[in-house]
């Protein structure tokens, strides 16, 4: 594919909600969005009903992550752009950051991308993304605020002809100080299955953004994955954020907190 782009039709790749939240948390968004801009609307070989599938976003995980914003006063930085055009929680290095095959689906106009096709999407979206949430996050330590980075995700109920069973999965590396809490607290309410690096483990090739925003900043974080049935209407959306609200907010309370009490 050459590198015949259209403005027309292309606002900002990046959002950024709340940015001077005073919440402990700062959320991420990878896979917001299903939107397609020109040419890319034309040129992936993607149809109507591909793009509103889960190949090409997260449904349901906006709509989580902008009430959580808003209960817990936290800025969230979402990208506005189609995973299917480039992916954002993927190393620039990687072969799946413009992908040619998304579960059983072929792209093929993300196929023998030239590098200056490849350099122009990272350009459009990977590195205003990750730029965004640098920014915020140094505008919070400037304050004196510390943070808490926590990312929100959904994925399809059956994947390559396996049904999942868990309702929730918290995705974790080495750091457990967010994980561990939020798992109690929702196994606690015994009425979830929730999956511990399930349905997706950072061995995946999953959990850049965390890892890059969050445990090589030493900043306790968590990827939450949300099973998309869970999250087909506003009122479920909600009905999630107010599940996990009150349990990310403790938790980052007492380890932000902690922090604070060992290095005074």
């Amino acid at each position: 594919m050459g590198s015949n782009h259209q403005n027309g039709g292309m606002s900002r790749a990046v959002e950024v909600v709340n940015a001077e939240g005073a919440g402990e948390l700062v959320l991420l968004c990878d896979h917001a969005s299903n939107h397609f801009p020109p040419p890319y609307d034309q040129c992936l070989g993607v149809s109507d009903e591909e793009k509103s599938a889960h190949i090409s976003w997260d449904p349901g995980a906006l709509g989580v992550a902008m009430a959580l914003s808003e209960a817990l006063d936290a800025p969230l930085i979402y990208t506005t752009v189609s995973r299917l055009v480039i992916d954002c929680n993927r190393e620039e290095t990687r072969e799946d950051l413009t992908p040619c095959l998304s579960e059983l689906t072929e792209i093929s106009g993300n196929r023998n991308l030239s590098d200056e096709e490849r350099t122009f999407r990272i350009n459009l979206v990977h590195r205003p993304f990750h730029d965004a949430i640098d920014k915020v996050l140094a505008l919070r330590a400037d304050k004196g605020l510390p943070s808490a980075v926590v990312s929100i995700h959904t994925y399809t109920p059956v994947y390559k002809g396996k049904a999942r069973p868990w309702e929730i999965g918290l995705i974790s590396e080495n750091d457990r100080r967010l994980a561990d809490p939020v798992l109690t607290g929702l196994n606690a309410r015994g009425d979830l299955t929730v999956g511990d690096n399930e349905p997706y483990a950072p061995s995946d090739g999953v959990y850049y953004t965390v890892r890059r925003h969050g445990e090589d900043k030493l900043l306790p974080c968590l990827m939450i994955e949300i099973r998309n049935d869970e999250v087909r209407t506003p009122n479920e959306e909600l009905h999630w954020a107010d599940i996990l609200g009150p349990l990310l907010k403790s938790a980052a309370k007492t380890v932000l907190r902690k922090e604070v009490a060992d290095h005074a």
